[in-house]
């Protein structure tokens, strides 16, 4: 969702989240989103009486700068760096600690003829001769006047190759065929570096290989690495067994005795009996979750099959609390002041039933500009909604839910001013955890009023919606697609004074180019339609327009339609896309280039009388646990009369 989008330069913007669960309020603390302000860890503090503080040099011989930061991260000399010891004795037994430290990295890189000496104060330590007391001696020298020097020394001789690699069977003692073990998954190989680190991660991908192949049990029984120090090589033996194939068993679930377990149940897809594998539990775990009633979801499996050769799984729950409650505010010069507040029952009547409650109400300029100094405070300008909605998942234990939706809106925007009544009542079937359709009744009255006129008009209707969602994340996907359709017909016969059909669709896909998900193209097309009534005849707040955060960055907030005396009027038809390249620069700092495209047609279905507009941009994310904050800037690469030269939009999740 976008919090902010503007054209100018913002006078302010003020933004408050409260949540109350029913616990005590924790003490006030402050944090640095970004670690700016952190102090760094390679930096020792300044010499005094009461500790040792040292500096530390890394020297490594030959052409081996790529060595530097696996030592680092072995030598706690270097990790605590910044925490020095109160005395000699302690700095040298830091130092002392160290030695085999370093050397297991050398040898986790492959060189296993490694040396390694640590010079503290000119004395050096070493495994063989360790001269800790005149080290002690030297470092005391030191105190209240100077750093301590120490210096690791690393000479680590040449890099030992694999010689010969054997994965095989304990049970038959045969090595595996490409068949039963495809060369792609152990990757390692005669002639390869022997790291340690690669026989670990080829370990790991044999035993994640064979359980998704239904075998749970699957595991590393031998490891026989062998070095031969005057060849330079090693001989590496594995032995797999991948143990029985075996199907899901039965499921208990455990905890969150608030909830109904067969609210649970019906959000497992899988029953007895279907092939296990690590995939159908972490899906199983993510449907689960979805049920907002519940905090952690961990599914413990069983440590012998049962009688049918199926493995039991134990699902254990935590419940999260029961109410929640926010307030936000924000200020800008062409949005206007907001003020929202919401507040949510997660539990209602102990079927993870959900009511949640949510108000805003804003104040918008004339135009959506800059206001008039000289006009006060105008009602009519003053925009509002209050809406209520009440799931009930798993009626009578099945997989079908109960939505009820009620809202009261009078909203604002540049080209119109509208008021309703909605109530919707439906019910959605979920038929897996990707999968779902709804049908529900949908009765709306309200008036709208644009520079065509008022219509004052009553909406009953059948909408129709599915969802599919195979994407690995809601708030940052890497991977599937994600399609949402609807058609809504509001036929004369059940009391519309407005006889038409709405049909809108929306589908996005994201691939990822590496293994880490460091690069992700995403794509967004949405379409939709109005057939049935002439454009005049609709209103106004229900025509389709494009433009805003949402839709296309860099023009403003449903601003891209048909217009009438330089007014945007909406349009029957609407075509958007997107397109973004997701760049993680580091773990938690990321770029976004984009292009967007879109506008709202005249006719019923896009036929490009209407200029389409397209906009260019380029966006900042910031990872945290709950999802991405997004900074996008956005330019209009073909605007039209009025249209701004930039617009930026702030946000938690991706765009889309």
């Amino acid at each position: 969702m976008s919090w902010l989008s503007t054209n100018r330069r913002i006078l302010s913007l003020f933004l408050v989240g409260v949540l109350f669960s029913g616990l005590p309020l924790a003490p006030a603390f402050a944090f640095d989103l970004f670690g700016w302000f952190r102090g760094s860890s390679d930096e020792p503090p300044a010499p005094s009486a009461n500790a040792l503080p040292y500096s530390l040099d890394i020297v490594i011989s030959g052409d081996k700068d790529n060595l530097e930061q696996p030592i680092k991260d072995a030598s706690t000399l270097q990790s605590l760096l910044s925490d020095p010891p109160p005395d000699s004795a302690a700095l040298v037994s830091r130092a002392q600690a160290d030695l085999p430290r370093v050397i297991d990295a050398l040898w986790g890189a492959g060189f296993y003829n490694a040396r390694v000496t640590i010079n503290v104060a000119g004395v050096p330590m070493a495994l063989q001769a360790p001269r800790t007391e005149a080290a002690v001696r030297a470092a005391a020298g030191y105190r209240s006047r100077a750093l301590v020097p120490i210096q690791i020394v690393a000479d680590p001789g040449p890099q030992f190759a694999l010689r010969d690699v054997n994965v095989f069977d304990t049970r038959t003692r045969l090595a595996f065929t490409p068949a039963e073990l495809p060369p792609r998954v152990v990757q390692i190989k005669p002639g390869d570096p022997a790291r340690s680190a690669d026989i670990l991660a080829a370990e790991a991908r044999i035993v994640d290989y064979f359980r998704a192949q239904s075998r749970p049990f699957a595991k590393i029984q031998r490891q026989d690495p062998v070095v031969f120090h005057q060849a330079q090589v090693m001989d590496v033996g594995l032995g797999v067994n991948p143990g029985p194939r075996a199907g899901i068993g039965p499921i208990t679930i455990q905890g969150a005795e608030g909830v109904d377990p067969a609210v649970v149940r019906s959000f497992i897809y899988t029953e007895p009996g279907d092939p296990y594998s690590p995939a159908a539990l972490a899906n199983m775990r993510k449907s689960i979750s979805q049920i907002e009633a519940l905090g952690s979801v961990r599914i413990r499996e069983a440590e012998v099959l049962d009688a049918y050769g199926n493995l039991p799984l134990f699902v254990e729950l935590t419940e999260r609390p029961l109410r929640v409650i926010g307030a936000s505010a924000q200020y800008s010069t062409t949005d206007g002041p907001a003020l929202r507040a919401y507040w949510a029952h997660r539990n209602l009547f102990g079927g993870a039933e959900r009511l949640r409650l949510d108000a805003s109400v804003f104040y918008l300029t004339e135009d959506g500009g800059q206001p008039d100094r000289d006009q006060g405070w105008n009602w009519d300008n003053l925009g509002g909604r209050f809406r209520a909605s009440f799931l009930k998942p798993a009626l009578w234990g099945t997989r079908n839910d109960l939505l009820i939706d009620g809202l009261v809106e009078r909203d604002r925007t540049e080209g119109y001013t509208s008021r309703l009544v909605n109530v919707t009542a439906g019910i959605r079937h979920r038929f897996s955890q990707t999968f779902s359709v709804q049908g529900a009744i949908e009765y709306e009255r309200g008036q709208a009023t644009d520079i065509l006129g008022q219509i004052d008009y009553t909406l009953v209707g059948l909408p129709v919606s599915l969802t599919y969602d195979s994407t690995d994340d809601l708030l940052n996907p890497t991977k599937g697609f994600r399609v949402i359709a609807s058609v809504a017909p509001y036929p004369e016969f059940l009391g519309s004074s407005v006889p038409m059909t709405v049909a809108k669709g929306t589908a996005s896909t994201y691939f990822s180019l590496d293994e880490e998900a460091r690069y992700i193209l995403a794509g967004r097309i949405g379409l939709g339609s109005i057939v049935g009534a002439d454009l005049d005849e609709i209103p106004a707040n229900r025509r389709f327009y494009a433009g805003g955060g949402g839709s296309v960055r860099g023009y403003r907030y449903r601003s891209l339609s048909p217009t009438f005396l330089g007014q945007p009027i909406g349009g029957r038809s609407l075509l958007e896309a997107s397109v973004e390249a997701r760049i993680k620069i580091t773990n938690t700092i990321g770029i976004v280039p984009f292009v967007d495209a879109g506008t709202a047609f005249e006719s019923s279905f896009p036929d490009f009388d209407e200029s389409v507009r397209f906009s260019a941009g380029l966006g900042l994310r910031y990872y945290t646990a709950i999802g991405p904050i997004r900074l996008d800037v956005a330019a209009p690469l073909n605007p039209g009369p009025g249209d701004p030269s930039y617009a930026i939009y702030v946000g938690i999740g991706q765009a889309f």
